[in-house]
């Protein structure tokens, strides 16, 4: 933390060394330092220089450039965010922090969240029914079933194009521990992430060789929640 200058990872205005969370728009924060600091220090032992790491909802690229540093070049850190336009501002948070040469060599990358189709939709309008009732008079009903799917970009799919991983950090509270994040993680890997919604716990889980798992509660926390990028930007 200290050789990435948070100062260039927040909006202009803002006051980036004091100990809270701050808006960065689109309705997503930027974690306070203590909670950096704690998720770095869990996840130590798995950002060692050539571990793979996965930031999901990386924001500001904060972590994932603090990532990137503890991996170091011959690692990758990879960041991904549903919104694009944060990862256009994380990106340039990135290249103006001591992360530039990371990103310049790819071994630090931001994406922008799967999408995946779900949802289907009903709309009534081919079946045509007759019948004649007294003096000849003929009713049509149409009817017709139109399956559309709606496509919803969201970070619980993570970002399988790398996997496994080493270290996986998740920035928003989940209602229960997404499987696809257990699948892309490596055997002897971590996994850190808030999990709840109104009360929230910094779970840990530990992927053992044999691929179970072991989930323990690291600390009672506050996040904003890990959803949809539709639910996301409601009311923003």
């Amino acid at each position: 933390m200290e050789a990435i200058d948070r100062g260039h990872f927040v909006p202009p205005g803002s006051t980036p060394y004091v100990d809270s969370p701050m808006a960065i728009g689109y309705n997503a924060t930027i974690s306070a330092p203590h909670m950096h600091a704690a998720c770095l220090e869990l996840l130590a032992d798995h950002l060692q220089p050539g571990m793979k790491a996965l930031d999901v909802g990386s924001g500001t690229g904060y972590l994932t450039a603090c990532f990137a540093t503890m991996v170091g070049p011959e690692g990758l850190a990879v960041g991904v965010e549903h919104i694009p336009e944060l990862v256009e501002f994380s990106t340039n948070n990135i290249r103006n922090s001591a992360a530039a040469s990371f990103l310049n060599e790819g071994s630090l990358s931001l994406n922008v969240g799967e999408e995946y189709a779900t949802e289907t939709f009903l709309n009534f309008s081919l079946l045509e029914f007759r019948f004649r009732i007294y003096d000849d008079i003929t009713a049509k009903f149409w009817y017709k079933e139109q399956y559309r799917n709606k496509v919803i970009s969201d970070g619980r799919l993570g970002w399988p194009e790398q996997a496994p991983y080493d270290a996986i950090h998740v920035g928003a509270a989940a209602h229960e521990i997404p499987q696809t994040l257990i699948d892309q993680l490596k055997p002897g890997g971590r996994l850190v992430i808030p999990v709840g919604s109104v009360f929230q716990d910094l779970q840990v889980v530990d992927k053992n060789m044999d691929g179970s798992v072991n989930i323990r509660t690291e600390a009672s926390v506050r996040y904003v929640p890990l959803t949809s990028k539709a639910a996301q930007l409601h009311n923003h």
